[in-house]
């Protein structure tokens, strides 16, 4: 068979995408034995686990009637109901427009922040970082009490460090009318992006499941090439050299860098300053139902080793085994985990927060570990992707995706970004 003329590396959703609004003329490389990249379902003990949260925030018409018609009736339409926990007690989603609930004290020195940030928005400069943007727009309670503790816990650095780029869309800006009526109990809606979302039945695993199963074009598992021939336009492997008119890469950015054979030293160097953190989480098996109704809490206070808890059998109860539930628990720290210290100290707050009754009711947590989960927004960040770019474009490379194109973004999105690709793969084909 001959060498397609657009190559793609990576059969996650974006590899996908790009493979479906092509339509033929493409093979995809795939380095692990299976298509879905982070979003996959795996079981264990009968629970089923994702890699985390993955949910589908669909808002593109083209995009939400694909995956509907992928998943078809497998897939449940979900209100979101999370929370936070601080202080000792569970607060609405999000805390900047909710402290009804809150100790006096929290409340009224978040609010009293609130109104004078407000006072001096006009005059306050343009915020650099997202420390800035915090103070700017919340003010110092809320700042103090969440958004800077659980944002450091996020992110693995301080938001002093990191820009404010990122943050418009995924941090909610409540108005006025939303922080007074939230102080007083008396919020009539949900704020914020993920207000709902679409979630098959046995995990996210089915969507790139249904994805692959449309494929028309070649997918190699378990290939992967040494090198990138950028000259030459080719794929180097052990045993062969494939050529490409047009290259999508979902790689991350930082190891498709690394695969250019003698890349300009400028984009090297610029390579060097992208910068993105791993996740140690856990999967939690719980022989018993979930204590709290709540598909997510956001947990800010430093004194807890996690900074999300989320319940895959409240999105959907085929998740788990009848009466029993499974949890996610990401976790603050970028090392790894002593598991015999870690284990109670997360047992011990499950049941401070009611998620579960004593430690007997925990089955089983396993530890499982994402190399690339958050790109950082550090202060190097558009001068790196904006060193590097523009050379992969000229020579024909889309590197496209959350970790391809070096951003934060949704599920929605990886579909949205591999049918950009594949426009621009098709102008550049012969």
């Amino acid at each position: 068979m001959a060498d397609a003329p657009i190559q793609i590396l990576g059969a996650g959703l974006t590899g996908m995408s790009a493979a479906r609004h092509l339509g033929g003329d493409y093979e995809i490389h795939e380095r692990l034995g299976h298509a879905g990249g982070h979003a996959i379902t795996t079981e264990h003990d009968g629970f089923r686990f994702d890699r985390t949260g993955h949910l589908l925030h669909l808002r593109d018409p083209e995009m939400r009637s694909w995956v509907q018609r992928l998943v078809g009736d497998d897939c449940v339409m979900v209100q979101r109901r999370s929370r936070i926990w601080s202080q000792g007690v569970y607060t609405r989603y999000p805390y900047q427009a909710n402290t009804f609930g809150l100790p006096a004290d929290i409340a009224y020195e978040c609010l009293m922040g609130y109104f004078e940030a407000l006072k001096n928005e006009a005059s306050t400069p343009e915020p650099k970082t997202f420390e800035e943007f915090c103070f700017k727009f919340f003010g110092s309670g809320f700042s103090k009490h969440f958004m800077i503790p659980y944002n450091e816990k996020l992110w693995g650095i301080h938001p002093r460090d990191v820009t404010a780029e990122w943050c418009s869309r995924f941090v909610p800006r409540p108005k006025l009318e939303d922080v007074i009526a939230g102080a007083v109990g008396k919020n009539d809606r949900e704020l914020g992006y993920n207000t709902s979302f679409l979630y098959p039945s046995l995990g996210i695993g089915a969507l790139p499941a249904a994805m692959c199963k449309e494929l028309t074009g070649s997918v190699r598992y378990r290939s992967a090439p040494k090198a990138v021939d950028w000259r030459k336009r080719e794929l180097v492997f052990e045993d062969r050299r494939v050529p490409y008119q047009a290259l999508i890469s979902t790689a991350p950015l930082d190891l498709l860098a690394g695969l250019l054979v003698d890349p300009p030293a400028q984009l090297s160097a610029a390579a060097k300053r992208l910068r993105c953190n791993p996740l140690y989480y856990l999967d939690v098996g719980l022989d018993v139902p979930c204590g709290v109704d709540l598909h997510w809490v956001y947990v800010p206070e430093e004194k807890y080793p996690f900074y999300r808890v989320g319940c895959y059998s409240h999105f959907s109860p085929k998740m788990a085994p009848a009466g029993k539930a499974n949890l996610y628990v990401e976790l603050s720290s970028r090392q790894k985990p002593d598991m015999q210290k870690l284990v109670p100290e997360v047992t011990k707050a499950l049941i401070e927060m009611q998620i579960i009754g004593r430690s007997e009711d925990l089955r089983f947590a396993n530890l499982e570990r994402i190399d690339h989960a958050y790109v950082v927004y550090d202060h190097d960040y558009v001068g790196a992707v904006a060193a590097i770019a523009p050379f992969l474009e000229q020579e024909r490379i889309i590197s496209a995706g959350r970790y391809g194109g070096w951003n934060y973004s949704s599920m929605e999105d990886a579909l949205l970004f591999g049918r950009d690709a594949a426009r621009k793969a098709r102008e550049w084909k012969t």
